[in-house]
C-alpha cells in the first residue's frame, strides 16, 4: 500500500526518520509531507505512535481529468463500496490546483457527489454527510489534471491527542511541541536523566509532550476516534494488537522526583496544565507550579529549557513580548549554564532580545504562523552583544526644529483635507504624501465604520543611498514624535511600514500574522483592513473614485474582477446592482478576505463567485467556455514572480495580451476598466489603433492624491 503522512512545515525530515523506525518502506520527503509504502500495519502504527504526523492518507487511486465533469465521471468508476458503508457518514476534502475546479469547496462537492451517486447506484442508498468525525473521510489532491484520491486514515488532525481543552494566545500544536523536543535532543537527555523545564508553560503542552516521550506513551493511545475505524477495510484485530502492544510499553511509574517541570505566573494556566497532564496520563511524571519567569532555576546539572514565549501578536503587546524575551535571556545566562535551550518565537527580532547566540535556527510553522526555533547552548562565551532597537516613537524629539516643521505641515494638511473629507463623506484618505521631500512618508488616516476610532498608516519611502542612515533615522524619529498629537491618535494606533515607491509592485508579502482586522466605511459599504500583517492594508485608497465608477456602471451587469485582491471593487459592483460577480485571484488569503468583505455587506449566494486561479490561465479557459461579461475590472500587479504562477508577470510587457484576453470575454456593448499602479506605465499604442480607448486617469485621481498624479493610470476600453 502507498501512503502519505503530512506534518507541520519544518519537520519533514524528522517525520521521515520516525516513519522509517516504524517500519515504513520507500520513505521520501515531499512538499506536502512524507510518502511511504508498506502494509496497513505501518499506517496504523503511524496514526498511533507518530509524534509528528498531522494526518495519514492511504492512496487508493491516481486519476487524470481535465474538467470537473471528467473528474466526477472517473470517480464514479472507483469501487467505493469497498471503502464506504452507505449506512455510515462521509466527508470529502479537495486541495491543490485543477484546471477545471476553481474553488476547493466546489472540488469537494464534486467528489462527494460522485461517491454518493456511485453508492446509490450499487447499493440503493447513499451515506449522510458529516463534517465532524465522519465514518470515512476522502481526500482528493490535484496537481493540474492529475488527481490523487486517498482515504484519510487519521480522520482528524493527529495533533489532537485528546488531553488539551484550553490554550492561550498563540497555542502551540501538540505535534509542533513534540517536534521542538525531538529537534533539541530531548529523548537522549531524558534517557540520561536530564531535566525538562518550561518556565512559561501555559497549558503545559511542551512538558506533557516531553513526558509522553519519557514514559514511552504513544501519543494516539488515548484517542477514541480515527478515520479508519469506519472504513470498510479496517482490520480490527490488527489495530487491537497494536494498541495493546503500545499500552504494554508504557512506563506507568514516574520518577520519585519528577524531572519534567512547568511553571507560569498565571494560576489558572497552571491548573489547566495539571488537568491536561492528568488526562494525558503523565501526572506522575510532571510537576507544575505558580511562579514568575525570573524565579526559574534548574534542579539538575543538565537539562533542556524548552519554551514558547509570547510573540506579541498584537501591537500593544510587542514591548511586553520584548521584555519577556530579555528576561528569559537573563535567567538563562544567570542560572542555566551547561543547559540547552529551545525557544520558539513568532518574530525573528524577538530572538535577539535573549542575548545568546543560537547554534541552530530552524524555520517551522505552528499552524499558519511562521516561526523560528532557536537551539541554544547556554555558556558564558555564547553571549550575543547587540544594540537593542530604538522605540518606535521617541517623545524627546518633539521640540526639535525638524519635528516642529513637520508637525506644522501635517497639521495644515489635516485641517484642509479633514474639511474636504467631512464634506465628501470620506472616512479613509491620505493626509500627507512626501510634501516635504526630506520627510518621505505617505500617511493615510482610516476611520472605523461604527465609531470615531482612527488609525494612521505610515509608509516610509526608502531613502536614496547617498542619504546617511543616521539622518534617515533622525527624520523618522522627528516625524513620528509629533504625529500622534497632531492627528489626535494614541501612539498604539500608528502603524509604520517601509516600502519602495513602486506603490503596488512585487508581491503582497506577509509581514506578520496577528490577524487583527478593523472594519472601515466607504460610500456606505463596510470593508475590512489590516494594518499589521501585510505590506498593504487591503484597501487601495487611490482607487476610491474608480470603485465608485464601477458601482455606477454595474446595474444589471455581469461583473468580472481580475487580480481581485480583497474584493473591494466587487463589493462596490454588487452594491451597484450587478446581476452576477466573479472575482479571480491566485491567493487563498485574499479570496477569503474578499468573501468576508462581501459577507460584511450581506452580499451572498451563488451569483457571487470567488475563483482561486492564475488570472492568465483562467482567462484562456473562460474563453474556451465562451463565458461573457458586461463589465470587467483588470488591475494587475506591476510585477510578480509568484511560485504559484507560471513564468514572470510584468505589466508593461504583458498588458496588451491581458487586455486582449479580457476583451475576448466582453459581451457586445461591454466595458473593460484597466488600471495599473506602475509609475512609468505607457499604454501600448497598438491598442488605441484597434480598440476604443479612453484615458480616465485624471478623472480617477482623488483630491487627497493630487500631489501624486502618477499614483495610477486608468483606462476605459471597448471593442468598438
Amino acid at each position: 500500500m502507498r501512503f502519505l503522512a503530512s506534518a507541520p512545515r519544518g519537520f519533514g525530515d524528522l517525520l521521515a526518520a520516525e516513519l522509517t523506525m516504524l517500519g515504513a518502506l520507500e520513505v521520501r520527503e515531499r512538499v506536502l509531507g512524507v510518502s511511504f509504502a508498506g502494509p496497513l500495519e505501518v499506517a496504523y502504527r503511524a496514526c498511533l505512535e507518530s509524534r509528528l504526523a498531522s494526518r495519514v492518507f492511504l492512496e487508493i487511486a491516481q486519476l487524470r481529468a481535465d474538467t470537473a465533469d471528467e473528474l466526477y465521471a472517473a470517480l464514479r468508476t472507483l469501487p467505493w463500496s469497498e471503502h464506504v458503508n452507505a449506512a455510515g457518514t462521509l466527508a470529502c476534502d479537495f486541495s491543490g490546483r485543477h484546471p477545471g475546479i476553481n474553488h476547493t469547496r466546489y472540488g469537494a462537492q464534486r467528489v462527494k457527489d460522485a461517491i454518493c451517486d456511485s453508492l446509490r447506484e450499487t447499493q440503493g442508498r447513499r451515506p449522510d454527510v458529516s463534517l465532524e468525525r465522519p465514518s470515512v473521510r476522502v481526500h482528493a489532491h490535484a496537481h493540474g489534471p492529475e488527481v490523487t484520491i486517498s482515504i484519510d486514515l487519521s480522520g482528524e488532525g493527529l495533533h489532537r491527542r485528546g488531553y488539551r481543552t484550553q490554550a492561550g494566545e498563540a497555542p502551540l500544536r501538540e505535534n509542533v511541541a513534540a517536534g521542538m523536543l525531538l529537534r533539541a535532543g530531548w529523548p537522549m537527555l531524558a534517557a540520561e536523566g536530564g531535566e525538562l523545564l518550561d518556565p512559561m508553560c501555559g497549558s503545559g503542552t511542551i512538558v506533557i509532550e516531553g513526558a509522553l516521550i519519557a514514559a514511552d506513551i504513544a501519543p494516539g493511545l488515548a484517542r477514541d476516534y480515527y478515520g479508519f475505524l469506519g472504513w470498510k477495510q479496517h482490520d480490527a484485530p490488527l489495530w487491537q494488537r497494536l494498541h495493546a502492544a503500545a499500552t504494554a510499553r508504557v512506563r506507568t511509574h514516574g520518577p520519585e522526583s519528577p524531572r519534567l517541570r512547568g511553571s507560569d505566573f498565571d494560576d489558572r494556566a497552571v491548573q489547566v496544565a495539571r488537568d491536561n497532564a492528568a488526562r494525558a496520563g503523565v501526572a506522575a511524571w510532571t510537576r507544575f507550579a505558580h511562579a514568575s519567569l525570573e524565579e526559574a532555576r534548574p534542579e539538575a546539572p543538565q537539562g533542556l529549557l524548552c519554551t514558547n514565549p509570547p510573540y506579541g501578536l498584537r501591537m500593544e503587546d510587542r514591548e511586553t513580548a520584548r521584555a519577556r524575551h530579555r528576561e528569559l535571556g537573563a535567567v538563562l545566562r544567570g542560572h542555566f549554564e551547561g543547559w540547552r535551550a529551545a525557544v520558539i518565537t513568532g518574530a525573528p527580532d524577538l530572538g535577539l532580545e535573549i542575548g545568546l547566540r543560537a547554534q541552530r535556527t530552524h524555520t517551522i510553522w505552528n499552524g499558519g504562523l511562521e516561526c523560528r526555533l532557536l537551539r541554544i547552548e547556554v555558556a558564558a562565551g555564547n553571549v550575543r552583544d547587540f544594540k537593542r532597537p530604538r522605540p518606535l516613537i521617541d517623545p524627546t524629539l518633539r521640540d526639535t526644529p525638524g519635528a516642529r516643521m513637520f508637525g506644522n505641515r501635517l497639521a495644515k494638511n489635516a485641517k484642509r483635507l479633514g474639511d474636504w473629507a467631512a464634506k465628501a463623506d470620506v472616512g479613509c484618505y491620505r493626509v500627507y504624501d512626501a510634501d516635504m521631500p526630506e520627510y518621505a512618508f505617505a500617511i493615510d488616516l482610516y476611520t472605523a465604520a461604527d465609531s470615531a476610532t482612527r488609525w494612521a498608516y505610515v509608509q516610509e519611502y526608502a531613502a536614496p543611498r547617498e542619504i546617511e542612515l543616521e539622518a534617515v533615522r533622525r527624520r523618522r524619529g522627528e516625524a513620528l514624535s509629533v504625529l500622534p498629537e497632531v492627528l489626535g491618535l494614541p501612539a498604539t494606533h500608528v502603524h509604520v511600514r517601509m516600502r519602495r515607491r513602486t506603490a503596488r509592485g512585487e508581491q503582497y508579502g506577509k509581514e506578520a500574522e496577528r490577524g487583527e482586522f478593523h472594519v472601515v466605511a466607504e460610500a456606505g459599504l463596510r470593508l475590512r483592513v489590516n494594518f499589521t500583517d501585510y505590506l498593504d492594508t487591503g484597501l487601495f485608497l487611490d482607487h476610491r473614485i474608480t470603485r465608485a465608477r464601477l458601482r455606477a456602471a454595474a446595474a444589471g451587469k455581469r461583473f468580472l474582477n481580475l487580480f481581485a485582491y480583497t474584493g473591494s471593487a466587487t463589493v462596490h459592483a454588487a452594491a451597484g446592482g450587478a446581476r452576477a460577480t466573479t472575482s479571480v485571484d491566485l491567493s487563498h488569503t485574499y479570496l477569503d478576505w474578499a468573501q468576508q468583505n462581501l459577507a460584511a455587506n450581506a452580499i451572498t449566494g451563488h451569483r457571487h463567485q470567488l475563483v482561486h486561479a492564475d488570472c492568465r490561465e483562467w482567462l484562456a479557459e473562460a474563453a474556451q467556455r465562451h463565458e461573457q461579461f458586461d463589465l470587467v475590472f483588470l488591475d494587475p500587479p506591476t510585477f510578480s514572480n509568484s511560485k504559484r504562477m507560471q513564468g514572470v508577470h510584468d505589466v508593461q510587457r504583458d498588458h496588451p495580451a491581458l487586455i486582449e484576453a479580457c476583451l475576448r470575454l466582453l459581451a457586445p456593448g461591454g466595458l473593460l476598466v484597466f488600471s495599473t499602479n506602475a509609475q512609468k506605465f505607457r499604454l501600448d499604442p497598438s491598442l488605441g489603433a484597434r480598440f476604443a480607448v479612453n484615458d480616465i486617469t485624471r478623472a480617477t485621481i482623488p483630491e487627497d492624491f493630487a500631489r501624486s498624479p502618477r499614483i495610477h493610470s486608468c483606462f476605459e476600453i471597448r471593442t468598438s
